[in-house]
This record gives structure tokens, sequence and C-alpha cells, in this order.
């Protein structure tokens, strides 16, 4: 059984502009599990962030909203975890993922940032053994069509596939949080 879930953080870039882009998937799973369980973002300035502390199941999480931009998400998830003394097997990022279709899960232990900017300065911070849960959200098919992708909205019917896939997790999380990693992922992987 792996370690309980203390820390999940969504991915994304802040403001209006970016919202109902791609890159935000993460911000749009912990916006719905936030949504789930009663909690409300507020401004965190020394976590240079959006947090809120909600109950699973009887056991306290913090949820962040890094307000440092992608490439600086690391700063954040860092501020946080330090000064709660969470530990790195304890955090949960929840990012967008280039290499799945859209509305695919799929929960990681460590591993590379596969040039995902948010995950490489989590690495730079922290450390790379934290949790992933990795949403689809599909390949533009060329290299250099990447930034353009992901900083823009998807289609209607890839929307509905992501937010179908974050319903999913949120769904799954009393078995993340609680470090069932291996049920979780028999539901998650299963779709």
């Amino acid at each position: 059984m792996a370690a309980e879930i203390q820390l999940v953080v969504g991915l994304g870039n802040p403001g209006s502009k970016y919202e109902e882009t791609r890159h935000n998937a993460g911000f749009w799973f912990v916006d719905a599990l936030a949504r789930e369980l009663g909690g409300q973002f507020r401004n965190e300035s020394k976590f240079h962030g959006e947090a809120c502390r909600v109950v699973l199941d009887g056991r306290e999480l913090w949820l962040l909203k890094p307000q440092t931009y992608m490439n600086r998400s690391g700063q954040s998830v860092a501020s946080l975890a330090r000064f709660y003394r969470i530990p790195l097997e304890s955090v949960l990022v929840a990012h967008d993922e280039l290499d799945l279709p859209p509305g695919t899960l799929r929960l990681k232990q460590g591993g590379g940032h596969a040039g995902h900017n948010g995950l490489r300065d989590i690495h730079a911070q922290l450390g790379k053994e934290f949790l992933r849960l990795r949403i689809g959200i599909g390949h533009p098919g060329q290299a250099a069509e990447v930034v353009g992708y992901v900083l823009n909205k998807p289609p209607s019917g890839d929307r509905e596939l992501i937010e179908s896939a974050v319903a999913e997790a949120v769904s799954a999380m009393p078995l993340i949080a609680a470090g069932e990693l291996q049920k979780a992922m028999n539901q998650l992987h299963s779709r």
C-alpha cells in the first residue's frame, strides 16, 4: 500500500485567458474535487497559489492550484509541502498529458517530466517521487504544434471526454487518498 495523500495539486495557468485551455486540466480536477467536498479556494500568498483544506473519509487534504504559471509550479507546491511538512510521497499532482487520448486517466508514481514544464519545476524544487494523475488531452501530431495546442480550448467532444475523466478521478479519490493505488488503478485504467 502506498502513502496516504495529504496534498492534491492541480496544475494549470492562472487567469481567465487560460481557464478553458487543455493545459488547465489539473485545475479542472481540483476544482471538481473541491466542489464535491465542499471546499472553497482562497488566495494564499505565502503558498503562491489558491488553496483549501477539505475532509475526505475522515482524512484532511490540502488542495492547491499554483498561481505562478505552469513553469514555476514547483515554487507553490514546495511552499505548502514544506510549511505543513508533507512528504513528497503524500503529494498527488494532477496534470494534462499529451501522450494519452482525451478522457484517458493514468496514475503513476514518480518518473520523468516528459517535457511538461510544471512537472519539471516540481522535480527541481522537491524531487520526482510524487504520485501523478495524468489526464489525457491528446497530441496535435507535430511537436512544433504542442504549445499552441495545450494553450487552446479543446473542441466540445474532447472537453466532454476530459470532464468525464475528471469526474471518474474524483470518484476514485477515496481509494487514492487512502493509498489504495492498485484498486484505484484498476478502476481508472479500465476506462
